[in-house]
């Protein structure tokens, strides 16, 4: 056979028997280096190739790690620190860029995506007085106004969840306040229904009948309320009383 011819025959292996047992015997196997047969017979054995360079450079990236395994996301409090970081030089929001925007309502739904509290207009945590420290509502904003003719005060939110009332309140220069009624949507919105304006804190108004909204609570904790309205408008939030009652 082809594949006998291409040893000598004293390499080759040969059977003994002793003792009843059949063995093996080695005499002096040598394996020649592989050549080409002379006929086409013959079998040619190649050595095996060596990883080329483009190999080993992939083999290097490859990763033994399963894909399901994620980086650990950030924590609540991480994200709130860098919240309140990414706020505090914009005044409320009427000093943010569109990237500003951009860049903490991105913040926002990171922190939205890890609230734990699903159901806040059934929360103690709501109930209370609110500071407003962020929000793109240009109505609230008055950035179409001149600096010195827009709310430069603190502007607060009160909201009384068992009574299903809220209130806004503008300090310096004109203090404007607003009362309202709350209609549960559903466990984290509302319907907004405003009734009466009070212009420098003592001048009551009725509120027209196309004063109304919806606002839905997108995260809530002891600290912060981050708040979504209808028009799309973001409101960040800080509590400062929670024992703060809405008038009735």
């Amino acid at each position: 056979m082809a594949l006998a011819s291409s040893f000598p025959p004293s390499s080759l292996p040969t059977l003994s028997h002793s003792s009843g047992s059949l063995r093996l015997v080695c005499s002096q196997v040598s394996f020649p280096s592989p050549r080409k047969p002379a006929g086409t017979g013959g079998l040619s054995v190649a050595p095996s190739p060596l990883p080329n360079e483009a190999a080993l450079r992939w083999r290097t990236k490859v990763s033994f790690f399963p894909p399901f395994i994620k980086k650990k996301g950030k924590s609540r409090e991480t994200l709130k620190d860098e919240l309140f970081e990414a706020i505090a030089p914009l005044d409320r929001g009427a000093e943010a860029t569109l990237e500003d925007q951009e860049r903490i309502d991105q913040i926002a739904r990171e922190l939205e995506a890890v609230n734990s509290v699903k159901e806040p207009l059934k929360s103690d945590l709501l109930n209370g007085k609110w500071e407003l420290l962020y929000t793109t509502s240009k109505s609230i904003l008055q950035t179409q106004r001149p600096k010195f003719l827009r709310p430069n005060g603190k502007i607060y939110q009160a909201i009384n969840a068992d009574t299903l009332r809220a209130q806004n309140m503008e300090t310096w220069p004109y203090f404007n306040q607003v009362t309202a009624n709350l209609v549960p949507l559903n466990a984290r919105r509302v319907a907004v229904r405003f009734d009466t304006f009070k212009i420098f804190g003592l001048i009551p108004i009725k509120a027209p009948g196309r004063g109304r909204g919806e606002l839905e609570i997108t995260y809530l904790d002891e600290e912060i309320r981050v708040s979504r309205g209808d028009k799309g408008n973001l409101f960040v939030l800080k509590m400062v009383d929670p024992t703060y009652r809405v008038p009735v």
